[in-house]
C-alpha cells in the first residue's frame, strides 16, 4: 500500500514526571494510520513551539537540537522512498521499525549470491574446484544481466523472486545471452542453490522453485573410433609442440583422466596393484573421489617417453602439460593434420575412453565407473552408448549361431 507520509514531531507531556523537561516524541502518518516513536530527546515545555513543531531560540544547544530533528524526518523519507522504489508494502509502522532497527534485514539477491561465491573463493582448493567457482560466478554475471534488463535495477530483493522470475531468467539466458539448452538449466540450477541458501535461513517464507523442473536434453557426446586413435598415433609430428600434445591426449584417452586431474599427475600416483601391475591411483580434482586405472602400454609408453623432459623434473609431474587453452588450440591443429572432422577437445579423450577403449571392448560398467572416478553408476551410464561397432559384432555372433541351424529350409518344409 502506497500514500503521502507526513511527520510531525511533538512533546508528550501525559505521564511526564518533570513537566519543564519532556519526551519529544515523532508522530508518521500515512493513508490516516499513525505510528508513534519517541526520538530520545526531552526538552524544556516551554521552549517548544507547536506550529513550527521545533523548538524555538538561536542558541547554539537549540539549532543543534532542530537540525537533529531534521535528519529524523530525512532518514524516515529517505526510509519511505526506498521501500517504494522497490515496490514493497508500506505503513507507517513498518517506517518506524525500519529507522528503529526492529525490521528484519530484507537481502538481496546478487548480495546473497555473491556472499556465496565469496566464501567458496575462500575454500578453493579444499571444498570447492576453480572449475566450479567460475560457473557459480558465472552464473552471478547472467543473472545480473538479467535483473538489470529486466527490472532495470542494480538488484532485487531475494523474497521477491518467483516462478515468473526463475522462467524469465531461463528465457533470457536461451534468447539474450543465446546459451544453449543444457548451458542454461546448469545456470538455472546455480541459481536454485542460492535461493535453497535463503529459504534455509528464513530470509524468504518460500521456494519458489517449487514447481521448476529441471529438463536436460541428451547429449550425443563425441568420442574417437578405434580408427581415428590409430591416425594418431600413427601420425608423424615434426612439430614438437604438436606431438607433445597428441601424445598427451592420447594418454587421456588410455586413462579417463580429465586434463586437470593429468596435469597434476605426479610419481607418488603410480603404484603397483592388486595384479601386480602398475597403476594410477589419485583422487579427481572435481569430485575428490578415488580413479583406480591399471596403466594400459601406450601409456607407459608415453610416461617413458617423457619421464627425462626438462619441465617435468623439477615440480615431479608425470608429463609436461600446456594450459588447457594451449592444449585444445593444438588439438585442432592435430586433427587437420590426422583428417579428423571431430572437435577434438582434453575431454573428447574422457568419453573415448569410456566409450571406444572400455565399454565397447567388454570392460564392465563397473569398472569403468571405478576407474572414471565417478560417485554414482548413473553418471558413467551417460558414456554407455552402443557403438555401431558394437552392434555388428553382436550380430556376427547372433549370425554365426543361427546360422548353424537350417530355419529356411524348415520354414520351406512348411
Amino acid at each position: 500500500m502506497f500514500g503521502t507520509m507526513n511527520i510531525l514531531f511533538y512533546p508528550k507531556k501525559k505521564g511526564a514526571k518533570n513537566t519543564e523537561m519532556v519526551p519529544i516524541y515523532a508522530r508518521i502518518t500515512i493513508n490516516g494510520r499513525r505510528s508513534e516513536f519517541s526520538i530520545g530527546r526531552k526538552v524544556q515545555l516551554r521552549r517548544w513551539d507547536s506550529q513550527s513543531g521545533k523548538l524555538r531560540g538561536t542558541a547554539l544547544e537549540i539549532s543543534n537540537f532542530n537540525r537533529f530533528l531534521e535528519s529524523v524526518k530525512n532518514k524516515c523519507f529517505e526510509i519511505y522512498e526506498n521501500y517504494l522504489k522497490e515496490g514493497e508494502r508500506v505503513s507507517a509502522s513498518i517506517i518506524k521499525n525500519a529507522y528503529l532497527g526492529k525490521s528484519k534485514k530484507v537481502y538481496g539477491t546478487l548480495e546473497v549470491f555473491k556472499n556465496h561465491n565469496d566464501e567458496m573463493q575462500s575454500l578453493l582448493g579444499k571444498d570447492y574446484s576453480r572449475g566450479t567457482l567460475q560457473r557459480y560466478q558465472a552464473a552471478y554475471n547472467h543473472l545480473q544481466s538479467y535483473i538489470r534488463y529486466s527490472l532495470r535495477t542494480g538488484d532485487t530483493p531475494i523474497h521477491r523472486v518467483d516462478h515468473k522470475f526463475i522462467t524469465g531468467f531461463e528465457y533470457f539466458l536461451k534468447t539474450k545471452q543465446k546459451l544453449g539448452h543444457n548451458t542454461t538449466i546448469k545456470y538455472v540450477v546455480n541459481f536454485k542453490k542460492i535461493i535453497r541458501i535463503a529459504y534455509a535461513n528464513e530470509w524468504i517464507k518460500r521456494d519458489p522453485f517449487f514447481y521448476w523442473k529441471a529438463s536436460w536434453k541428451n547429449k550425443n557426446r563425441e568420442c574417437l573410433t578405434e580408427s581415428e586413435l590409430s591416425l594418431l598415433a600413427e601420425e608423424h609430428f615434426e612439430n614438437k609442440r604438436l606431438d607433445r600434445v597428441r601424445d598427451i591426449f592420447l594418454f587421456c584417452c588410455y586413462t579417463g583422466l580429465a586434463y586437470v586431474d593429468v596435469k597434476k599427475l605426479k610419481k607418488d600416483n603410480i603404484v603397483i596393484g592388486i595384479d601386480g601391475k602398475r597403476w594410477i591411483k589419485t583422487y579427481r580434482n572435481k569430485t575428490k573421489t578415488l580413479s583406480s586405472i591399471p596403466l594400459l602400454s601406450i601409456a607407459e609408453i608415453i610416461l617413458k617417453k617423457y619421464s627425462h623432459h626438462s619441465t617435468v623434473h623439477p615440480y615431479g609431474n608425470l608429463l609436461p602439460v600446456p594450459t588447457n587453452q594451449k592444449t585444445n588450440e593444438y588439438l585442432k591443429e592435430i586433427a587437420d593434420v590426422c583428417g579428423i572432422k571431430k572437435n577434438l577437445t582434453t575431454h573428447l579423450a574422457r568419453h573415448t575412453f569410456a566409450t571406444t577403449v572400455t565399454l565397447s571392448n567388454g570392460v564392465p560398467i563397473e569398472s569403468v565407473s571405478k576407474m572414471l572416478g565417478h560417485q554414482s553408476l548413473k553418471t558413467t551410464q551417460i558414456y554407455a552408448k552402443v557403438l555401431d561397432r558394437k552392434i555388428a559384432d553382436d550380430m556376427a555372433a547372433l549370425r554365426e549361431k543361427m546360422g548353424k541351424v537350417n530355419y529356411y529350409d524348415k520354414i520351406v518344409e512348411v
